[in-house]
């Protein structure tokens, strides 16, 4: 089972709004002349993607650090069914904050890292235009409002296996004998 996943994909329940007036002098930093009340709030998106199948795994949360990668990790395997008669490589990106050093895996879960830069090689990056599609022009009063659109949205996808795989099983992904 080769399973993929995206990490830290961002929205913002409310726009930034910051004021100033005046032209701004030639290399000034904007941050720095610019009072502002910043609100943001933030949610991420955890996808997981199993391109052979379609079938994924969210998760949903308002912050990015190791330990909470390892919960998420422990939580997908076990979901997954990983242990010691499953074996899932999960394929990353190099994010440093998610990075092996001291990271806590799962019995079971294989973590690769793909080439940097490379996004157009992670069959999850394809996931985001679906988790994106119910949210976009639209203005969230709240995080919990944005919080229930992303899970309902996630959880809709969930049963949406066919196009999922569509749009995440590349022709050059490797595929096991009896999926041929």
């Amino acid at each position: 089972m080769a399973c993929t996943m995206k990490l830290g994909r961002a929205k913002g329940a409310k726009g930034q709004t910051s004021h100033f007036s005046g032209a701004l002098p030639h290399g000034a930093l904007l941050e720095r002349i610019a009072p502002g009340n910043h609100r943001y709030e933030w949610l991420y998106v955890w996808g997981f993607v199993e391109p052979a199948t379609g079938a994924t795994v969210w998760n949903v949360s308002n912050a990015v650090c190791k330990e909470l990668f390892e919960a998420i990790l422990l939580d997908f395997a076990k979901s997954a069914g990983a242990g010691e008669n499953k074996r899932i490589v999960l394929q990353l990106d190099q994010a440093g904050w998610r990075g092996p050093k001291n990271l806590a895996v799962p019995d079971g879960i294989h973590l690769v890292f793909q080439p940097s830069h490379s996004p157009e090689l992670q069959p999850a990056e394809h996931l985001w235009a679906f988790v994106d599609e119910p949210l976009a022009n639209t203005c969230f009063e709240t995080i919990e409002d944005l919080d229930k659109a992303v899970g309902d949205r996630c959880a809709a996808l969930t049963s949406q296996p066919r196009i999922i795989r569509a749009n995440t099983l590349f022709h050059w992904w490797p595929q096991s004998a009896d999926r041929k």
